[in-house]
């Protein structure tokens, strides 16, 4: 996660200063889009200081505060703050910089914040749905796992069950929510393959399903202890799927 930190915190500095008086008719986001008297009404010369300055401050801020939360809080705080910081930080961006118009209306702006409002408690969301705890239940016709990516497996479409001490090494996400520990969805392995995580928690060893299709689920229990599921499975269903 440290390279995100490095990475985005110098997209931020550049953007700072890629912006200029001169280009800002052609590139900064908003004032590109005014006609010419909507521009006259931007105080330019203040406004690309306090522009520069924000980013700058924003880049060196968001680095040095997200990799004290992500080393004394955690990946997964570190991750929520990477996700949040930067939203709230433009919030306060685009509401201090209407100072700098000169009577043009406030509704441009206040749509920006309402989008940028509106985007923030998606994201919470997402992050609460990711942090929910997704239990896995059984009966003895199928296996549960519940949540987003969460599925109902028929005890007929089980082909073993086992524990493992690791995950495989994952190269990227394909469709799902990751956030330090915390991995729900699909996720492609440095080996080529699509499994499936519903890791609730850094808590080893994982549980490992596999499906006649040769699909895999690796599941990490939050609540529950994975050697007595394992246990409580190895009872209700055939002993041939833990071999």
């Amino acid at each position: 996660m440290i390279y995100a930190f490095i990475g985005m915190s110098l997209l931020f500095v550049a953007i700072g200063f890629i912006v200029t008086e001169n280009n800002a008719k052609y590139i900064l986001a908003g004032y590109n889009t005014m006609s010419e008297e909507e521009r006259k009404k931007i105080d330019l010369a203040l406004y690309i200081p306090y522009f520069r300055k924000f980013h700058l401050f924003l880049g060196i801020s968001f680095f040095a505060i997200g990799v004290t939360v992500n080393y004394f809080m955690g990946k997964t705080a570190g991750g929520v703050f990477l996700g949040v910081y930067p939203i709230l930080a433009y919030i306060y961006f685009i509401w201090n910089g209407t100072k700098y118009s000169k009577g043009l209306s406030p509704k441009t702006s206040k749509m920006a914040i309402f989008g940028l409002a509106i985007t923030l408690i998606f994201v919470l969301t997402i992050i609460g749905l990711g942090f929910k705890n997704d239990r896995l239940s059984y009966t003895t016709q199928q296996i549960e796992i519940e949540g987003s990516y969460g599925e109902i497996i028929a005890a007929s479409d089980l082909k073993a069950i086992s524990l493992v001490d690791n995950i495989p090494e994952i190269a990227y996400k394909a469709n799902g929510f990751a956030i330090g520990a915390i991995r729900k969805g699909y996720f492609n392995t440095k080996e080529g393959e699509r499994v499936k995580l519903i890791i609730n928690a850094d808590n080893k060893p994982y549980l490992l399903i596999i499906k006649n299709d040769g699909s895999k689920i690796y599941f990490s229990p939050k609540e529950q202890n994975s050697e007595l599921l394992l246990d409580e499975l190895q009872q209700i269903y055939a002993a041939d799927l833990f071999k």
